[in-house]
């Protein structure tokens, strides 16, 4: 059953990223609307599981806060250091100073979380029909945005569209295989939080450092930033139906 539920992240996957890819002739709005998805998605969702499962606090502070943000600045880290060594070898960037292989590696962040968000499901289903349920819809549902980010966001730093198509449908696979492992194995709670927050961190710092200055930089328009609070209202809506 985890399995067979987990076939509708599959497709709400696929709507996302190719909804993506459909409006690049307004590639401010996607941007804009991709930096409000994340923003949602690590405020209202990743963070707050995080906090819950991650552990206790470290010199007090939570375990969960630490982790996210050792999770921003190794993004930073790992972006910097690829253009470095881009440019000690002479390779060219993409317009704007970004380097592809961060796209990638964001997008394969991407695909990771989607595996735990089949394990997700296939732990809920462990303790109980309803339970199993009430996480798939809120994975399903969330999965759009999640599809939507992978395929912006390989295409932002200059991949060509058949990678943002692969990564797209390694994303769209991951949920099912993060369900199928649950036959197996379940992870432990606070392993599951420390990923959480870590991750969150990395997103955060590709929303707010990368995507967000780029959907303003060339149209600084208002209906850009509508898109913005349009993508983080409708992941607090998604929170608040999975409640």
């Amino acid at each position: 059953m985890a399995v067979f539920v987990a076939l509708g992240a599959f497709v709400m996957t696929l709507v996302g990223g190719w909804t993506a890819g459909r409006v690049t002739d307004r590639r401010h709005l996607v941007l804009g609307l991709a930096g409000g998805l994340m923003l949602g998605v690590v405020g209202l969702d990743l963070l707050p599981e995080a906090l819950e499962a991650a552990g206790g606090p470290v010199f007090g502070v939570p375990a969960a806060l630490l982790l996210a943000v050792a999770g921003f600045l190794f993004a930073h880290v790992v972006e910097r250091l690829l253009a470095l060594r881009r440019t000690a070898h002479g390779a060219a960037e993409h317009p704007g100073g970004r380097v592809p292989e961060v796209g990638l590696t964001a997008a394969a962040a991407m695909v990771g979380h989607s595996v735990m968000d089949g394990v997700a499901i296939g732990a809920a289903f462990q303790v109980g029909g309803g339970m199993g349920v009430a996480v798939a819809v809120a994975v399903i549902a969330h999965d759009f945005a999640d599809g939507f980010n992978t395929y912006t966001i390989t295409r932002l730093y200059g991949n060509a569209r058949r990678k943002a198509v692969a990564m797209l449908l390694a994303d769209a696979a991951a949920p099912v295989v993060g369900a199928a492992t649950t036959l197996a194995f379940t992870i432990p709670e606070q392993l599951l939080g420390g990923y959480l927050g870590f991750f969150g961190g990395a997103l955060l710092y590709l929303a707010a450092a990368e995507i967000l200055p780029e959907a303003h930089h060339d149209h600084p328009a208002r209906s850009t930033l509508l898109c913005t609070v349009a993508g983080a209202a409708f992941i607090w809506l998604v929170v608040g139906i999975a409640e």
